[in-house]
């Protein structure tokens, strides 16, 4: 008889972990407490409007074809992917010059050098510095598991440590290339797709560059969920069960051995091996008895972690021809701006924020002659807000697109608003001082630094997600479940999969 896997929440990692062991021929059973699959990855539609709640950016597509092509699929079967162009465009606060981005050398190079003389060279030495630093990261370092500080400071990392930039931060290292404001804000306004600062987060990191710049951004039509429903598909497609509005109350064990969970409904299922999704923090500190924890509450109190978010999904009566599908503003004192969501926690000011636009690019996410709005803001986690201390900060949030993004009247043109932030987060996933993404890069939660994706007290526990490594991204929490599967069977190879 084949083994049983319960596997805990319906998030990426989740779902990716399901596809592997019901392909590998277990017998899987996934439990989701919410309505919808896909975690973080969730979707609502009202009005005529498709909000994708979460992810919004198809990055590293070479990662989302390596998982589909264990399980024997092609990406392009499930996904009608879109290359964006341009990629997305920049606005700068208390500046009417904006910058588009192409994924294009020749264009970018073009656009760098007229912002700063002799940059043009600079940014090609950055890319080939990028994907060489990609190149090593996929190959030998994020498809491996770490149990002892010697896995991740081995003979490689300690000679090549100084190409990969392991251990300066990641400001540092833009500086080198780059001495204008504008241009190390291009480069650096990734960091926030990891939950971190560019000031704390190692440089090794610039790898991201390598996704947004030379690889392309890509959309999945029909909209980031899209992804979630080709995940849940093929996993069913090889046997898997998943169920939503499924709550885990506990994760049983006996004698340091887990025997499966139980539900908040009294449901009991057994299983040989459980798999958390769960935000590790609840997983530890809510659904194990604590002898069982293997990262108590103490641990958690002292980890930083990513910012939380406060993010407006908006329904705009009229086309805003101002933007593209992916638009940033950055502010102008950027240490401040990340000084206010991690060093003195407190709503910014003068924020960076993040518009989606997908009905620019998708038709079907609105209803005709009308546009649909992400709208995200980074902050702290943590914080406490009122329902007036809410609808102030949306108010001036729409006062700072309206003057620095070049949308005069936009308030006057909202059909429908949804605030949603810190507190939804943590109802809705657990996740502790309600992070949007969980613990943050610092060079002290990466790698050998970060939770481990096996219980160090509990047999045949295993956990995935952006908890553990490699950690924060949608494609990275994918690569979380092929580690959780090389870590049941006993898979050391530094690299990716080639087959299961």
């Amino acid at each position: 008889m084949s083994k049983k896997v319960v596997v805990v929440g319906a998030g990426i990692g989740g779902l990716g972990a399901a596809g592997l062991f019901a392909k590998k021929g277990y017998e899987v059973t996934v439990l989701e407490k919410n309505a919808n699959l896909g975690g973080r990855a969730n979707i609502f539609e009202t009005k005529g409007f498709k909000f994708d709640m979460g992810p919004s950016w198809y990055l590293a597509p070479d990662l989302f074809e390596h998982y589909f092509n264990l399980l024997g699929e092609k990406v392009e079967d499930h996904l009608d992917l879109v290359r964006l162009t341009p990629s997305y465009r920049i606005f700068f606060r208390n500046d009417p010059e904006r910058v588009d981005i192409h994924s294009d050398i020749a264009v970018d190079s073009a656009t760098f050098e007229s912002i700063e003389p002799g940059s043009s060279e600079k940014l090609q030495a950055y890319l080939k510095q990028s994907e060489y630093q990609y190149g090593v990261a996929t190959q030998h370092f994020m498809y491996k598991n770490y149990d002892t500080v010697f896995d991740f400071f081995n003979k490689r990392v300690m000679t090549e440590g100084q190409k990969l930039s392991v251990f300066s931060k990641m400001h540092s290292f833009v500086s080198r290339f780059f001495k204008s404001r504008k241009l190390q804000q291009v480069m650096e306004y990734t960091m926030v797709f990891l939950g971190t600062s560019p000031y704390d987060a190692p440089a090794l990191y610039n790898l991201m560059s390598h996704m947004d710049f030379n690889q392309g951004v890509f959309y999945p039509q029909g909209g980031f969920y899209e992804l979630i429903k080709a995940l849940a598909r093929v996993a069913e497609k090889n046997g898997a069960t998943l169920r939503t509005n499924s709550p885990v109350a506990e994760i049983v064990v006996e004698n340091g051995e887990t025997r499966g969970v139980r539900l908040e409904s009294g449901e009991t299922i057994e299983a040989d091996i459980v798999i958390s999704n769960a935000d590790m923090w609840h997983t530890e500190t809510k659904l194990l008895p604590q002898r069982w924890q293997s990262y108590p509450e103490k641990y958690w109190n002292k980890r930083t972690m990513a910012p939380s978010a406060f993010i407006m999904y908006l329904g705009v009566s009229e086309k805003l021809p101002n933007l593209i599908h992916h638009n940033l503003l950055f502010s102008e004192d950027w240490r401040k701006n990340f000084d206010d969501i991690y060093k003195d926690p407190k709503l910014p000011d003068e924020p960076s924020l993040y518009i989606c636009a997908p009905s620019v690019t998708d038709p079907s996410v609105a209803p005709d002659g009308k546009e649909n709005l992400f709208i995200l803001v980074p902050i702290a986690s943590g914080l406490e807000l009122s329902e007036d201390q809410k609808n102030a900060y949306a108010d001036r949030v729409l006062g700072i697109i309206e003057r620095d993004m070049n949308l005069p009247g936009l308030r006057e043109k909202i059909e429908y608003q949804r605030i949603y932030t810190i507190s939804d987060f943590l109802s809705d996933y657990n996740a502790l001082k309600g992070t949007a993404l969980g613990l943050a890069h610092t060079i002290w939660q990466t790698a050998i630094f970060r939770p481990k994706n096996q219980s160090k007290k509990v047999k045949n526990l295993f956990y995935v997600g952006a908890g553990t490594n490699p950690g924060i991204g949608t494609q990275i929490c994918l690569i979380s479940a092929e580690l959780a599967f090389k870590r049941v069977h006993g898979i050391t190879s530094a690299g990716p999969l080639e087959k299961l």
